[in-house]
């Protein structure tokens, strides 16, 4: 079994953490990524218009779950609620033990609300910059992904096999979460080996049985090769990797064309993802996707692939050991 400070510090089986992905990271899915092991993690961006509806969710997973999971706060200006810090003060109230912020600025305001109420802090941010201030604020976890990443990608365009170990030398003792094209086993042994603690996937557990999108969107990413991302919206400084479908290519042509920001999300709009996770509709709007999906081969409950990423992992291991004794 692989432990590590990860797994101690959240109380969880597996050193694996759910990504927290807009329309997907609902109750029913948080709870399955807990119950497999891991730690999964409530998109408060779902319900921005409203606390009663997220503290509803908060009650609805401790209903499914009585594993740890978190709440991620979003701070990019686009998702973030009217007042996040009335947002974080619910999930609190609400008992929950770990939270996860993300965005590029740490948000140096909640850390006494972190404090007071003893939760375990999880910063996500985009690089060494960013985690080196998030230690600096007094973060119990520093979570950071590659550019190999689906949905926001940052600016840097850092992979992930110098991302990771870049962020652990600069954040001293603190425990880093790693990922970015992290799909098997492998990719799991291979992050840890950098200095991460602990792996975030996102991609690949959409490819699972109880995600919540859409059979036909599954069959996307099962068909998927590595070379089926395409960057878009970096020319406006909003960078997500996405499957090159014809929402893809219709923002990479107003982004050729120098056209208006608004007229790009409008077709990457979240209304437009979120039919798109409900009716099958493949092009109806982007789908957010890493590099690694090409790995994926098949679609497993969450609980098979979090038990298989650990048992690969161990077996590569093992065959390391064998191989350069």
């Amino acid at each position: 079994m692989i432990k590590t400070r990860i797994t101690e510090m959240l109380g969880i089986q597996y050193p694996i953490i759910g990504g927290t992905m807009m329309n997907i990271s609902r109750p029913d899915f948080v709870a399955a990524c807990s119950n497999a092991g891991g730690l999964g993690i409530i998109a408060s961006a779902i319900y921005k218009d409203s606390i009663d509806q997220l503290r509803e969710a908060i009650r609805e997973t401790i209903s499914l779950t009585d594993k740890p999971f978190a709440v991620n706060i979003n701070l990019f200006p686009m998702l973030q609620p009217v007042d996040p810090k009335e947002f974080l003060k619910a999930v609190l109230e609400e008992g929950v033990k770990v939270i996860e912020t993300s965005g590029h600025s740490a948000p140096e305001d909640f850390v006494p609300m972190f404090r007071e109420a003893g939760v375990t802090w999880i910063h996500k941010c985009a690089g060494v910059r960013y985690a080196r201030k998030a230690a600096s604020l007094g973060a119990d976890i520093i979570e950071v992904v590659g550019y190999e990443n689906g949905g926001a990608v940052g600016m840097l365009e850092i992979g992930t096999l110098v991302m990771v170990p870049s962020v652990v030398d600069a954040v001293g003792d603190i425990p880093v979460i790693g990922g970015g094209g992290v799909m098997d086993g492998r990719g799991l042994l291979a992050v840890l080996s950098l200095g991460a603690e602990g792996i975030i996937i996102g991609t690949r557990i959409m490819a699972t049985k109880e995600c919540p999108i859409h059979d036909n969107l599954k069959q996307v990413l099962l068909n998927a090769a590595e070379t089926d991302t395409e960057v878009i919206m970096k020319t406006i400084r909003a960078s997500h990797r996405v499957w090159n479908n014809a929402a893809a290519k219709k923002v990479l042509e107003l982004e050729v064309s120098q056209s208006d920001p608004e007229e790009m999300f409008s077709v990457s709009a979240g209304a437009k993802v979120r039919a798109m996770y409900t009716d099958g509709e493949v092009d109806k709007g982007v789908l957010y996707c890493g590099q690694g999906v090409g790995l994926v081969h098949d679609i497993p409950t969450v609980a098979e692939l979090f038990q298989r990423l650990i048992k690969e992992a161990e077996s590569n291991i093992s065959a390391l050991r064998k191989r350069f004794s």
